[in-house]
């Protein structure tokens, strides 16, 4: 827990997500998006390189809405490279199953496992990993099925926040981040220095 009382962790996160939603719908049209996907683009192939991914191999991704940093740029340059992508699919219960994007048919909850590299979605970061989603959980869930995968982050430039953000037992850290303005950024974990 980062500087917030168990009992509280769930009500501030609760507030915070609906103030970095209002930012987003107000900051996010201003961006010009191509420019931003091209650069998230760049971005995850040097973390794809960086790993080694082959093609034929899987990477996981989101299938961005208009608010969200864009990602479509990203899974038309991993196809082209003969990489398989996977994305998504919100279940009721709000877990995850998979399936191969631009397709239909799932490939169940733990396919994610297969996949190299993983980029999350995101609200907002901290600088020492912490990340607030959208609280259904869904990544809460996914994470741990993919426990050697690389985890990236994807967010705007300004949801990488200096302060703490509120942490559960069930959040895990997020390594690293890329944002439309920069290369990708390591974030320290508890104890390291910035």
């Amino acid at each position: 827990m980062t500087g917030y009382a168990a009992g509280s962790a769930r009500e501030v996160k609760r507030a915070l997500r609906a103030q970095f939603r209002a930012e987003r719908r107000e900051r996010a049209p201003l961006r010009d998006r191509a420019a931003d996907a091209a650069a998230i683009a760049r971005a995850g192939l040097a973390v794809v390189d960086e790993v080694g991914v082959r093609p034929g191999e899987w990477v996981s991704t989101y299938e961005s809405i208009p608010v969200e940093p864009p990602t479509h740029a990203l899974v038309e340059a991993l196809r082209a490279r003969g990489i398989r992508v996977m994305v998504p699919i919100t279940l009721p219960d709000l877990d995850l199953d998979w399936a191969e994007a631009d397709t239909d048919e799932p490939l169940g909850k733990d396919a994610v496992g297969w996949c190299r590299v993983v980029f999350v979605p995101a609200l907002s970061l901290d600088h020492a990993g912490t990340r607030m989603g959208q609280g259904g959980g869904c990544y809460d869930r996914v994470l741990p099925r993919s426990p050697r995968a690389r985890m990236v982050a994807l967010v705007h430039p300004w949801e990488v926040r200096d302060g703490d953000l509120p942490a559960e037992p069930h959040d895990l850290p997020i390594p690293e981040v890329i944002t439309a303005d920069g290369p990708v950024r390591s974030l320290r974990r508890a104890g390291d220095q910035l």
